[in-house]
């Protein structure tokens, strides 16, 4: 379930049966299956990064969707995208480079650097706290969304009062990355 997060002495963490930096994208494959997408997907102006994309997993009692970033170096992503065997637009300027399946044994022998999960059912404030605990900060970025932020667990939850749920889990020794790009846009941050 997304709230049993193993947190390991080397500060990394196990969550959906996943290690984060060190379980691969194949990993993630043999335990979720084989409906998957893997694509690197990038903004203008970035260099992107690849991803795999469940539309549907089940998570213990919990349905949702899944997004898995790896770990790679800007190099390799940048080849990737170059040999692309095809490329989309998925939201406005966003890209989606289809890799060229020469390149998928790369993909997924790549680690697994971040895992964002985004569940069907609704969330409340009640049930973050009693699922996850008490955040050490929250965020408030505008009158609909929250962060509540986890960082012993490498958890960031985004609870939208009118959309879904996000969460955002990194090694909790690498919870400076979702941390960091929040201080620099939240107008209120707030303690527990």
């Amino acid at each position: 379930l997304p709230w049993q997060i193993e947190v390991l002495a080397d500060g990394g963490s196990r969550v959906f049966g996943l290690t984060l930096a060190h379980s691969t994208l194949g990993d993630a494959r043999v335990r979720f299956g084989i409906d998957v997408e893997i694509a690197v997907i990038a903004a203008p102006g970035e260099p992107g990064s690849l991803e795999a994309y469940y539309n549907n997993i089940t998570a213990g009692l919990l349905m949702g969707k899944m997004i898995l970033a790896a770990d790679l170096d800007r190099e390799t992503v940048r080849r990737l995208r170059e040999r692309a065997a095809k490329t989309g637009y998925m939201t406005g300027t966003t890209k989606k480079f289809i890799l060229h399946r020469d390149d998928l044994a790369l993909a997924w022998r790549a680690p697994i650097a971040g895992i964002t999960f985004i569940p069907v059912a609704s969330l409340d404030e009640a049930t973050v706290l009693g699922r996850f605990g008490v955040p050490a900060e929250r965020i408030r970025i505008d009158e609909r969304a929250e962060h509540f932020l986890y960082p012993e667990k490498g958890l960031d939850l985004i609870l939208d009062s009118k959309g879904k749920e996000v969460l955002q889990y990194v090694a909790p020794r690498q919870f400076a990355r979702l941390r960091e790009p929040l201080i620099k846009v939240a107008p209120v941050t707030t303690g527990p």
